[in-house]
């Protein structure tokens, strides 16, 4: 991947040279991800901000953001254009033909377990379900990138991208069960899990590496993705399949949605034990205003993913 991804964005930064058309460029926005903070590898430092240090060394996994940002660094150098790099988190929206979202494996979710008349239990641990969180709808992050593509003070800089609200799903996940007609158990934690799982994480977590500075060496535990429904196995359930069938003839959904859906993308978004809170200080001190509220945005996804006969209609 580091690779790939690296040589995918030289090879066109190369073409629009070696054609001529480098010469009508102005500006490349990059879009990257969280994941330049970490987040995947364990708790980061919160909040995360642009200039927090790279997440490098000996004993970390290469980052393929990193390697993106270098060479569209080294490519503007000297030239008569520039470059943004965005860093959005936990995208929520629809693209025809992309289910990489957290959207539509969650409304399958939840629209499976109406069918089967089952509660909608939330997926992962106690822990991240009272824990903080930031998203990014992909309208606002279009937005956001129009912006930036033609404001002149945002020449050669990297934002982070979020709604500007920081939320937490005991909040949000109400809302999801009231929009699909599902129940939420009194005590959901405290029901047995028999489709639970745990991942180990990072031995040494992001925040591990400004916690000397910040007076926390050796405080910072490793991450777990704790999930008390592995979507994944969930998935795959015979009577989930089953009532997945029904719904999607009955309704005439798209055929490939459930196949296509990413179960293992949506259980690590939710199976987290650790906080993920995104600063948009830089962005606002920049003159961006943009805003929006992360439950809209998520009911915005849902009408869409209704329109696009991904999942039945709920209003």
């Amino acid at each position: 991947m580091l690779t790939d991804a690296g040589a995918m964005l030289k090879n066109f930064l190369d073409a629009l040279a070696i054609t001529g058309a480098e010469k009508k460029l102005k500006r490349v926005i990059l879009t990257t991800g969280a994941k330049q903070y970490g987040v995947h590898l364990g708790p980061p430092k919160n909040p995360m901000e642009e200039t927090d240090p790279w997440i490098e060394g000996p004993d970390r996994p290469p980052n393929f953001y990193y390697n993106q940002q270098i060479i569209l660094n080294d490519a503007a150098k000297g030239k008569n254009w520039d470059w943004v790099v965005t860093y959005p988190n936990d995208v929520t929206g629809y693209a025809r033909g992309n289910y990489m979202n957290l959207t539509t494996a969650l409304g399958l979710y939840a629209t499976v377990c109406r069918e089967l008349g089952k509660p909608l239990l939330f997926p992962g641990s106690e822990r991240f379900y009272t824990g903080l969180d930031c998203f990014t709808s992909s309208k606002l992050h279009a937005e956001f990138n129009l912006w930036a593509a033609l404001e002149p003070k945002c020449r050669n800089q990297a934002f982070n991208v979020v709604n500007g609200d920081t939320h937490s799903w005991q909040a949000l996940w109400p809302k999801v069960s009231a929009r699909f007609g599902c129940h939420i158990p009194a005590s959901q934690f405290s029901l047995p899990a028999p489709l639970a799982s745990r991942i180990d994480l990072h031995p040494r977590p992001p925040a591990a590496d400004v916690a000397a500075q910040a007076g926390l060496e050796g405080r910072i535990k490793p991450g777990v993705l704790e999930l008390r429904v592995d979507l994944t196995k969930w998935s795959r359930e015979k009577e989930v399949v089953e009532a997945w069938e029904r719904v999607m003839k009955r309704e005439g959904l798209d055929e490939e949605a459930w196949e296509k859906a990413t179960w293992a993308f949506l259980g690590f978004v939710l199976g987290r034990n650790y906080d993920c809170v995104i600063s948009m200080s830089k962005a606002r001190r920049f003159g961006w205003t943009g805003y929006v509220d992360t439950w809209d945005a998520f009911d915005d996804a849902f009408d869409e993913l209704e329109k696009q006969k991904l999942i039945p209609k709920t209003k």
